[in-house]
């Protein structure tokens, strides 16, 4: 289990990564949604520190104020508005420049996925 260490008011706190579904920068600050959180928590940190300390292989750039969790990704849609629809229900834009990139992705991990399962 990793998880992840953040500076809060009533000092550091240490959050499972796999209970993080999104990560919202909104300038100085961002907004962290968890699985089983009704309200998510803010933190005066910028989405780049959380780029660079969350596993890359986990979690996705969707967007230049978005960072998802690829595990509580249920659905990509790529149309000509790209977008994600979260396990919680909640749709992420995805900017046309990581569209792309994030397809791709998506295509490796399910064929892993389906290897996976036959073997």
């Amino acid at each position: 289990m990793q998880t992840i260490n953040i500076r809060l008011n009533n000092g550091i706190n240490f959050f499972n990564i796999n209970n993080i579904i999104r990560v919202q920068g909104l300038s100085n600050y961002c907004k962290i949604y968890f699985v089983d959180k009704s309200q998510p928590i803010v933190v005066a940190k910028v989405l780049h520190w959380f780029e660079e300390n969350l596993p890359a292989d986990k979690f996705w750039r969707t967007h230049k104020s978005h960072l998802v969790n690829s595990e509580h990704v249920c659905k990509m849609n790529t149309s000509t508005k790209p977008y994600l629809i979260l396990s919680s229900g909640e749709m992420v834009a995805v900017s046309r420049r990581r569209a792309p990139q994030l397809k791709k992705i998506n295509i490796e991990l399910m064929y892993s996925s389906v290897i996976h399962k036959i073997a």
